[in-house]
């Protein structure tokens, strides 16, 4: 095989590749990035009430928020604990105990609370 039918063998290998990892790395919206910011800051501030109507008025929910928000490479709850922010964190961390199971189409009724 000559250098030329190698080179052209590995760019055409490449371009699949490169396009593929290019599109996967979405870009973040200013609404997106404005959102997640103002949701950090409330949990930084130690108002539950800021939280809550932070989280509200950007349709978010606090479970999705303390599952999936990385503030300042801390997740949410550890982020508000090391600002002192000690009643959001502990908001934050509620919202994860509330998990239940029910087998509604069982005969005898159980319930799984953890």
């Amino acid at each position: 095989m000559t250098t030329f039918k190698k080179k052209l063998l590995a760019i055409t290998v490449a371009l699949p590749i490169l396009a593929i990892s290019l599109s996967s790395q979405a870009a973040m919206t200013t609404y997106m990035e404005k959102a997640l910011i103002d949701i950090c800051k409330a949990a930084k501030s130690d108002s539950i009430l800021l939280l809550k109507s932070t989280a509200k008025s950007y349709r978010l929910k606090t479970k999705t928020v303390v599952l999936k928000l990385i503030c300042n490479g801390e997740n949410v709850i550890s982020f508000a604990q090391s600002n002192g922010a000690e009643k959001t964190a502990a908001k934050l961390q509620r919202s994860l105990e509330d998990v239940s199971i029910t087998d509604i189409a069982s005969l005898t009724k159980l319930k799984v609370t953890f």
